[in-house]
């Protein structure tokens, strides 16, 4: 893992956390111990990588210190809508970079954001995507492959339009 890949690596996992999703203790200690490993240097990263099973319980507060010591703590707007508009930002960003399934990232925008939201006409055209891989059948006459390769353009017109309403307001 080079350093530019366990930079991402820690940045991914701040904005999971941030965003409430469950990260494991085992994952915050695997990737301070990769950033260590590409080169990394930060006061608390080699007490994080280096935690034992017994100290699993000191990784989120140490990770939360890596992050803050490496300017890589990410905090979420307060208003709730506004933190669910920016999760789904990233989501559609991951979708699009192809570091989430767009399966997995268009239902997760589908039972995650856009219920949240009221389901926003924005997210229409995610949440059909959702619906299409999530229902699936051989019989369709469509692959799978073709409607996730669907789902990747639709996010990316997603943000497209997310980008060019920010610039415009």
């Amino acid at each position: 893992m080079t350093r530019d890949d366990a930079l991402k690596q820690l940045s991914h996992i701040a904005r999971e956390r941030a965003f409430e999703r469950h990260v494991g203790s085992d994952r915050l200690i695997q990737a301070g111990l990769n950033a260590l490993i590409a080169g990394i240097e930060s006061p608390s990263l080699a007490m994080l990588a280096g935690l034992l099973r017994s100290e699993e319980p000191e990784a989120p507060a140490l990770f939360d210190q890596v992050l803050e010591e490496l300017g890589l703590l990410f905090r979420p707007p307060a208003d709730r809508r506004a933190a669910k508009w920016a999760m789904a930002d990233w989501v559609a960003g991951q979708i699009v970079d192809g570091s989430l399934d767009a399966a997995a990232g268009t239902h997760l925008i589908w039972a995650d954001i856009a219920e949240d939201l009221g389901y926003p006409e924005e997210l229409e055209p995610l949440v059909h995507c959702a619906h299409n891989l999530d229902g699936w059948e051989e019989s369709w006459g469509v692959s799978f492959e073709e409607l996730s390769r669907e789902a990747v353009e639709t996010a990316k017109q997603f943000l497209n339009k997310r980008s060019a309403a920010q610039a415009g307001s």
